[in-house]
């Protein structure tokens, strides 16, 4: 990887540490992430949930 980052779950979790993991990867605060993730989970007739459960799955911890 050209940045040295690895895509991991994070310590810093609500649920399984999804989105914490995919905030520390943007450098962003994982708390917008949230937000604007449960919008767009609204949004699309909770498709979102899916996609999450998808992502716990693929991403490993830290």
């Amino acid at each position: 990887m050209a940045n040295g980052k690895k895509l991991v779950r994070s310590n810093n979790s609500v649920i399984s540490g999804v989105l914490g993991g995919i905030a520390d990867y943007l450098d962003i605060d994982p708390t917008v992430l949230r937000v604007v993730y449960a919008l767009l989970t609204v949004c699309t007739a909770f498709s979102g949930v899916i996609i999450y459960l998808i992502l716990w799955l693929v991403i490993p911890k830290q």
